[in-house]
């Protein structure tokens, strides 16, 4: 019988055995420098290959349906496929292999966890703002990064802001 600690923290990420395949996520903010540096030194650590995965926000629903007019737009897609395009450039110039996609959902950490057990990734970099109140941080979609960490056994490595 297997019985999970709901209540154990993660082991640090300095702790874990070296990656085999990265997986580089966001809940639709741009990915940036130090995001990409993390990924190159797990990637180089490990078999070298990184996913890139960014979510386009669906809206919600419509008397509990799925509406076209909540999809994310045309517009939206195009900065999420720049920002993925743009991650993956960053990766191969770094000469790690990469690919990536784009996923449109509500719920961005179930998306990004469901990715990295399909690609079988062994650890998540993401960017994240900083922590806020447990209250606030339910309501708040630029927290997913820190309910990605909590749902997950795999490593997660978030890359704060430089102030």
């Amino acid at each position: 019988m297997l019985v999970r600690n709901l209540f154990a923290r993660p082991g640090s990420a300095k702790d874990m055995q070296a990656p085999g395949r990265v997986l580089v996520a966001s809940e639709g903010r741009r990915f940036t420098a130090e995001v990409i540096d993390q990924a190159v030194r797990l990637a180089r650590a490990g078999s070298g290959h990184v996913r890139v995965l960014t979510v386009a926000r669906l809206w919600g629903t419509s008397f509990g349906l799925p509406n076209p007019g909540l999809r994310p737009s045309r517009r939206e897609l195009a900065v999420q496929e720049d920002n993925v395009s743009w991650a993956i450039d960053q990766l191969e110039k770094a000469g790690v292999s990469a690919d990536g996609h784009i996923v449109t959902t509500r719920h961005p950490s179930k998306s990004i966890l469901n990715e990295a057990k399909r690609q079988n990734c062994t650890a998540i970099v993401m960017g994240a703002d900083p922590q806020r109140n447990w209250f606030v941080r339910s309501m708040m979609w630029s927290q997913e990064p820190y309910r990605v960490r909590g749902r997950t056994p795999i490593p997660v490595h978030l890359v704060g802001p430089t102030d």
